[in-house]
């Protein structure tokens, strides 16, 4: 035997022909482990240079390595039981998880059947007609097909066929196999006919009731042996949709017209696997559902940013059309559901229309999502958000939330309506501090809320702090410590209908927005709930300490990126969180709502208008005043005053003395913080041209300009030509508001 150990080229040929091996130096060798041990691993194998490769891979000690090793034969069966069964369909139907759906799937179906019955009760007499009028056609029917079958009619044509091709022997055949039928098939039917005469007799000497009975009964059989093929007897109670259901290669193809360069690059390479669809397409809802894994790189808002796109492809509305993902999975599931109806077409109706009370602990029935599944908000250790254009349907939302907390006697509720159109009005009577309006004197008490509700949240958390641990082992307000008036724990939820109003006054903005982000940071463990709400997103109305420290967002139709983000959060439009998406006025009512479900929903708010609301606000109003729970504005109570009341001009007046005909808006800010420190104090900490434009500002209301202004600082200096104010001006001003107010 030739041995080559020391010639390369021949290891190969050594290894796999074992059975060339003779004597002690054949041996069997397990092909797996060899192949395993081959290639060991190199521990510097990282310190390899990058260019000892070939064409297979890395090269360690003079062998190709795979990246993909084989791996052993017997592996864990629960590794590949793991890798066969990565997601496992649940054992009970999602429907029947949540109580609430379940409640509303079973209704459903209960409505559905009692309509169908009630339907075809109703026709009951049309039905009767029908079948009395067809029972003649049955009749010749029945009589027609009892004496075909009698003389064997149906034979004829066969035995005609016989004798026109003059055949004797098939003729006499046939002819005897007729006879032989018929003179049994006469006797039979003689036999019926007469046993149906015999009933018939027998029928007559029944009672009347009996005979109309067995009449209604022939009448029915013979309507329905006379029925004709193309008129059915009973109409249909519900007409099916004319939705095309939902396949696979309706999904596919419009999944391609989307102009999505990774789905179109996957699709040319692999178009049977491009596309995965990791569940089948079934009902759910009122719509039909879809989970999908996009091709690799493809993300879920790629697809929600083509959305109308994919309206167009599917056939259907813009409001039926709703993908989203779910992250807990990977960014490229989709999970598309497609609906029978548009979205903006769906009357949501309220619990708290007929509800006799509610407790908020539960959360607030708020809407639906394109399902038709409920969604509840929480508001116990939240603080909500709510966003839109005007029109849109943000105090709609608000009046939802103003509803539910007032059906709670143990809830108080301050409501402060910065637009002055009156939409909360209803709810004033159950109000501890109410106030509507877009005047200053409106902005003020709103201001002075927020400074109230910050004393309230030192004063909750020194209560909090000394209850004993059984009583309150977790630091956090409950339904059970709320309950103990004594205790001043209660929830307590203050609205600020269109805050932009108070957050970007000139006088009472900075103040109000500090206050507000102390409420929003530590509040929320003490039972002190804001709900805010705005229709213009900025950093001046909206300031970014509060926006960043929301739970609950509900954002409505925006305009754009900014205000999508503003409202939603940081990247929330990069993530195909998009409420640009939704239509102007159409989509009134929808909008994306973040934090109160664990995946962001589209959610349409339930509609209360105002006849509603103010029954469920005097069902309110009795509930409280039964349990001696009003209080405060409800009452009459004389509301307490927190910020310090001022006159602008007067305050002018008093620090630019008669001998200053114009002076600088800066020397006249810095004067005005010397005198009201607590006032004009932030004023006085702006630079530049922010101070100069505070003052120019406030002075709007008031039809004061200011003007150009010579003059010098005062330290002295060089002099300057600035922005300043006339005292003349600001005299004039006061003369014509006091004759205003006199008259």
């Amino acid at each position: 035997m030739t041995h080559h150990q020391d010639d390369p080229n021949h290891e190969d040929e050594d290894r796999t022909t074992p059975s060339a091996r003779e004597g002690k130096d054949a041996d069997v060798v397990h092909l797996d482990v060899a192949r395993a041990g081959r290639q060991p691993q190199r521990p510097d194998a990282d310190r390899q240079d990058s260019d000892d490769r070939t064409a297979d891979g890395p090269v360690l000690g003079g062998e190709a390595v795979r990246v993909d090793r084989p791996g052993p034969t017997g592996g864990d069966w629960r590794t590949a039981l793991e890798a066969k069964a990565r997601s496992r369909q649940p054992i009970v139907p999602l429907w029947l998880r949540s109580r609430t759906e379940a409640v509303e799937t079973l209704k459903w179906v209960a409505l559905h059947y009692l309509h169908v019955a009630g339907y075809q009760v109703v026709r009951l007499p049309l039905y009767g007609g029908r079948l009395t009028a067809r029972a003649p056609r049955g009749l010749l029917r029945l009589v027609g097909g009892v004496v075909k079958w009698t003389f064997d009619l149906e034979g004829e044509p066969v035995r005609l066929a016989a004798v026109q091709k003059a055949d004797p022997e098939v003729y006499l055949k046939l002819s005897r196999q007729r006879d032989s039928r018929v003179r049994l098939r006469v006797l039979i039917s003689s036999a019926a006919l007469v046993t149906l005469l015999v009933v018939c007799l027998m029928m007559a000497e029944q009672a009347t009731t009996a005979q109309w009975a067995a009449l209604a009964v022939a009448v029915a059989a013979l309507g329905i042996l006379g029925k004709p093929a193309d008129r059915p007897l009973i109409d249909r109670a519900v007409v099916p949709s004319t939705v095309e259901k939902l396949t696979s290669d309706i999904v596919v193809r419009a999944l391609t017209v989307l102009g999505i360069g990774g789905i179109n690059q996957a699709m040319a390479k692999n178009p049977k696997d491009a596309i995965r669809f990791v569940a089948p397409i079934t009902r759910d809802g009122p719509g039909w559902r879809a989970d999908i894994d996009l091709p690799y790189g493809v993300t879920v808002a790629d697809v929600m940013d083509k959305r109308d796109r994919m309206a167009s492809a599917l056939r259907r509305p813009l409001g039926c059309i709703w993908p989203e993902g779910d992250s807990s999975v990977h960014e490229g599931r989709l999970i598309l559901w497609v609906g029978d109806k548009d979205l903006s077409k769906t009357v949501v109706k309220s619990p708290l229309v007929k509800a006799a009370s509610h407790d908020v602990f539960k959360g607030i029935p708020f809407g639906c999502d394109p399902r038709g599944r409920a969604i509840v908000v929480p508001v116990i250790e939240q603080n909500i958000l709510i966003g839109s254009q005007p029109g849109q349907g943000k105090t709609a939302s608000v009046r939802v939330l103003a509803s539910a907390v007032a059906l709670d006697p143990s809830a108080e509720l301050w409501i402060h309506e910065l637009k002055g159109t009156g939409d909360l009005d209803p709810h004033e009577q159950n109000c501890h501090r109410y106030v509507s309006g877009i005047e200053d004197e409106a902005i003020a008490y709103a201001a002075d809320s927020l400074a109230l509700l910050r004393k309230e949240v030192m004063r909750r958390a020194a209560s909090l702090k000394a209850l004993p641990a059984d009583l309150c082992p977790d630091k956090k307000v409950t339904r059970q410590i709320a309950d103990r008036r004594s205790l001043g724990l209660h929830p307590l939820v203050a609205v600020f209908d269109e805050c932009q109003n108070l957050f970007a006054h000139p006088d009472f903005g900075a103040k109000a927005g500090e206050d507000a982000e102390f409420v929003i940071k530590l509040g929320r463990a003490l039972g002190v709930v804001l709900v805010l709400a705005t229709q213009r997103p900025d950093k001046d109305s909206l300031p970014t300490g509060i926006s960043a420290n929301v739970t609950i967002r509900f954002c409505l139709r925006v305009a754009g990126q900014l205000e999508n983000d503003m409202i939603l959060g940081t990247s929330a439009y990069k993530n195909g969180i998009r409420a640009t998406v939704f239509q102007p006025k159409v989509d009134a009512g929808i909008g994306y709502l973040l934090g109160a479900t664990p995946m962001p929903k589209v959610v349409r708010t339930a509609y209360l208008d105002t006849p509603a609301t103010q029954r469920i606000a005097k069902r309110a109003h009795a509930l409280r005043a039964s349990a001696g729970l009003l209080g405060g504005h409800a009452l009459g109570e004389t509301p307490e005053h927190v910020t310090p009341t001022f006159d602008l001009l007067a305050d002018i007046l008093a620090v630019v003395p008669p001998s200053e005909a114009k002076v600088w808006n800066e020397v006249i800010v810095d004067r005005l913080a010397e005198l009201r420190p607590e006032i004009y104090g932030a004023w006085a900490g702006l630079e530049g041209g922010a101070k100069t434009a505070q003052l120019t500002t406030a002075l709007k209301p008031y039809g004061i300009k200011t003007i150009q202004v010579w003059g010098t600082s005062e330290g002295g200096g060089k002099g300057a030509n600035r922005i300043g104010v006339a005292r003349d001006d600001i005299t004039t001003a006061i003369t014509h508001r006091d004759r205003g107010q006199a008259s």
